[in-house]
């Protein structure tokens, strides 16, 4: 099947947000949006991946830099936030919906921070225009005191290596428990063996969603799912579930 690929911008609070739109060759396909990790790109893996997989089966798919990463403006240290970044999520699909090359049907997808980001959109989501069909989160912090063996460095700025401590304090200070209870159709990947974010924050999630969910553990899973077999089952599930609820 041919895929259509284009780069596209937009703003979101005055900066400029910069992607790539995935279209299927067909006529107003459903869409995905993906929001990626904290410290990750347009180009991350899971984002790479479901650009490739969703188009080749009628959905599409746009990937995009949050504000101060990759190819979009914005200063990653002061801008960096869940509220910011659901912000710029938020005005992606207004952007796409906008263009009308798509159906207002819509699949949501976000890896590590990018779950809380679709978290702390999907109420605001919920009451647009839109037709808000099902996400899928992948190690979703949902509290950020759980967040564990992040890299310090109290001399950080955008040139260096590591995040000083203020960051996580001030600008990545969040519980996102009571939000979770608006949402449906969720489905949860975690590795438990994730390093990073605790198995605890999946099972939040879970407990805490609506009918129908699904939560997918891989036994030695980090946080990244490095393993092969992992990310197999995670496409193979991942499509499954965005062919249900946007069909």
């Amino acid at each position: 099947m041919k895929i259509s690929e284009k780069n596209i911008e937009f703003y979101s609070d005055k900066t400029l947000i910069k992607g790539v739109l995935h279209l299927p060759q067909i006529n107003n396909p459903p869409i995905v949006i993906g929001s990626h990790g904290l410290e990750g790109t347009k180009d991350s893996a899971k984002q790479l991946i479901l650009s490739r997989l969703l188009p080749k089966n009628n959905i599409g798919y746009l990937r995009f830099d949050h504000r101060g990463c990759g190819e979009s403006k914005g200063n990653f240290l002061k801008d960096t936030s869940v509220p910011n970044r659901a912000s710029d999520f938020i005005n992606a699909v207004k952007y796409i919906l906008g263009n009308e090359e798509t159906s207002r049907k819509l699949g949501i997808f976000g890896s590590s921070l990018g779950g809380s980001t679709c978290i702390e959109a999907w109420n605001t989501l919920s009451q647009m225009d839109i037709e808000l069909a099902g996400c899928v989160l992948t190690a979703a912090p949902v509290k950020s005191r759980t967040i564990d063996n992040i890299t310090v460095n109290e001399k950080a700025d955008n040139n260096n290596s590591g995040l000083p401590i203020n960051f996580y304090t001030e600008n990545l200070n969040f519980d996102l428990s009571e939000k979770i209870k608006t949402m449906t159709n969720v489905l949860i990947f975690h590795g438990l063996a994730d390093e990073i974010v605790p198995i605890e924050n999946a099972h939040t999630i879970y407990k805490n969603a609506k009918n129908p969910k699904k939560l997918i553990l891989f036994e030695n899973g980090d946080h990244q799912t490095s393993s092969r077999k992992d990310q197999n089952v995670f496409e193979k599930e991942t499509l499954k579930w965005f062919k249900a609820t946007l069909s």
